[in-house]
């Protein structure tokens, strides 16, 4: 069956309510957690989907995990652009995030809008994520009708100033800092929050305070949502995990072994077998007897 196909039972056969960024806010208000995950691509992002996850970010994360550059720098706008296509074709029910990749926001306000338009208009974006205390910009994006989530703490995009993937806010200063941002934020707009690599009771305050949603990411269990990226979860990243991440599987194991075992077989040639493969119809096998025939003993004098 081809995966774009969707089988019957699937959630595009039945009754689904789309999450949206004002759906992610009752769920805060009912206290129901938000399960968010990194995702690239068609196929992964339809597995994400139909697995219920609320919230999927089409994160620059894949700079790293799926183009094999040291950090999330180097990713495009069109490359981002690239991968949101994919991904949004393949769900039906999450809220599709697409990741601002660096440079895209860090220039005039009005550059940063002109690319968030493209993320909605051109790749089906339901809200762009954007790194930093950007108010001027959040409140841009949001009077241009764009879902603006923000996202503050350890921010990847600042790996240069920061010197290094380190836990932020663990001074009173830079506490209050990050509190104080983290409301800017709302009041500007934002309709959520990612607080990455923070002490859990800074995020713990934090998400007391404000009226939108949290995501965490190394930030503790007390944040409204979490957030991984897919790679981590299934050992798919070929390097350490952080402290923060949790592996529920072992993709790695799995499709090597898969590998290694396609290619003995080929080796041995005992891949394809005789039911993998297609054969002639009777009658044109016959008529095309006596072709092979004369063939045939070339191919012998050739082997002797």
């Amino acid at each position: 069956m081809s995966i774009t196909n969707f089988p019957s039972g699937s959630p595009a056969n039945n009754s689904i309510t789309k999450v949206t960024v004002p759906a992610l806010a009752e769920m805060k208000r009912q206290g129901k957690p938000i399960s968010a995950l990194t995702a690239y691509d068609y196929a992964t992002s339809r597995l994400v989907d139909e697995a219920g996850i609320d919230l999927i970010l089409v994160g620059d994360s894949l700079a790293m995990v799926v183009l094999g550059h040291e950090n999330t720098l180097a990713v495009t706008v069109d490359e981002m652009l690239h991968h949101t296509r994919a991904v949004r074709r393949a769900v039906r029910r999450a809220l599709v995030v697409a990741d601002m990749p660096f440079g895209s926001y860090h220039g005039t306000v009005a550059e940063g809008l002109a690319n968030a338009i493209r993320f909605v208009k051109e790749a089906g974006a339901e809200a762009v994520k954007i790194e930093g205390p950007r108010v001027e910009l959040v409140r841009a994006l949001t009077e241009a009708e764009i879902p603006v989530i923000g996202h503050l703490g350890l921010t990847p995009q600042s790996i240069h100033r920061m010197g290094g993937y380190r836990v932020q806010a663990r001074t009173t200063e830079t506490v209050l800092k990050l509190k104080a941002d983290a409301r800017a934020l709302a009041d500007a707009g934002a309709g959520v929050l990612v607080l990455e690599g923070i002490p859990r009771e800074v995020a713990a305050d934090i998400t007391a305070d404000l009226t939108i949603p949290t995501i965490g990411i190394g930030a503790g269990p007390k944040c409204d949502g979490q957030i991984l990226v897919f790679h981590d979860l299934v050992n798919l990243t070929f390097a350490p995990a952080a402290k923060f991440v949790r592996r529920y599987a072992d993709a790695s194991a799995l499709l090597r072994n898969a590998i290694e075992h396609y290619r003995e077989d080929v080796e041995h040639r005992t891949f394809p077998s005789d039911e993998e493969s297609y054969h002639l119809p009777e009658a044109a096998k016959d008529a095309l007897a006596p072709a092979r025939e004369s063939v045939e003993p070339i191919h012998a004098l050739r082997k002797a």
